[in-house]
């Protein structure tokens, strides 16, 4: 097991709101530096049109770093997945996300079952998994549906609890149904606020360990030290009024209060999770 970071913690500074967006680089960089082992590579669609000269490079500076690479993208159609199966076995990434649906694909649990049987002797020979991620578009029962259907050691759960709340799923829920068959974790915790007025409320990041995820029960259940499973870096935190520099500055201090909140709880199965708060106003 080991600790990383996504692209998802960095999410607004490599968004057109920053003046210069971090690369690939820079945030394998800062990776190290905050003290993460992973770097996940996630929802980051420059990466498909990367040649081999770039992916080789990207490659070693991860390597050169101490670092593992994973990768995240989005559908269950083969030739996307054999696509990036390709670009894994160039970065010697042993881990892939991905979710059931796309802008223009959508399909039921016959279908993505169907699709994925053709995907997966593919990743099975390379010996790459793949984890299909919790998330409000699909039910969990559906997306076990999927995983059992499939029946390969190969396809598994990227469990990230937060994400089917929107779905009127318990996180406790979806963490005890997943738990036997998860891959990956995401790592994010979630809080309500009210609106002003008691109009209603936003649903967003917190701050690890100040928010609504019970993180040390989730990894009682999913034992990923036990089994030898990533726990990955993200963040919800909204955009900060005062502009760019406070978001960004923000962005890295969440960043950093996680990984090292995780790595000070190594053992999670006896250490109570404990955080210093960060402010996000």
């Amino acid at each position: 097991m080991a600790y990383g970071i996504s692209t998802y913690a960095y999410f607004w500074r490599i968004s057109e709101r920053a003046p210069k967006p971090l690369s690939l680089l820079d945030m394998l960089v800062d990776t190290k530096e905050q003290g993460g082992e992973v770097f996940q590579i996630c929802d980051y669609p420059a990466i498909e049109s990367y040649d081999r000269t770039r992916l080789a490079d990207i490659r070693d500076a991860a390597r050169d770093l101490g670092l593992c690479l994973e990768l995240g993208t989005r559908g269950v159609r083969p030739e996307h997945l054999a696509k990036y199966l390709a670009i894994a076995q160039q970065l010697d990434v042993t881990l892939v996300r991905s979710m059931m649906n796309t802008v223009d694909h959508r399909p039921d649990v016959d279908e993505a079952v169907a699709l994925l049987r053709q995907t997966l002797p593919g990743y099975t020979q390379a010996g790459v998994t793949l984890g299909l991620e919790t998330y409000e578009q699909v039910s969990t029962d559906d997306l076990l549906a999927v995983v059992t259907g499939v029946d390969s050691e190969r396809l598994g759960v990227v469990l990230d609890p937060g994400n089917s709340v929107a779905r009127l799923e318990r996180p406790v829920d979806v963490v005890d149904a997943t738990a036997p068959h998860v891959v990956n974790i995401h790592v994010k915790d979630f809080a309500f606020t009210r609106r002003d007025g008691w109009v209603g409320f936003t649903y967003a990041g917190a701050p690890l360990g100040t928010g609504l995820l019970d993180y040390d029960g989730m990894i009682a259940a999913v034992r990923p030290q036990e089994r030898g499973i990533n726990q990955i870096v993200e963040h919800w935190l909204p955009w900060q009024d005062e502009g760019f520099d406070a978001t960004a500055r923000l962005e890295h201090q969440w960043t950093q209060h996680s990984i090292s909140t995780l790595l000070s709880n190594t053992d999670s199965s006896t250490t109570p999770l404990s955080t210093t708060p960060l402010r996000s106003e």
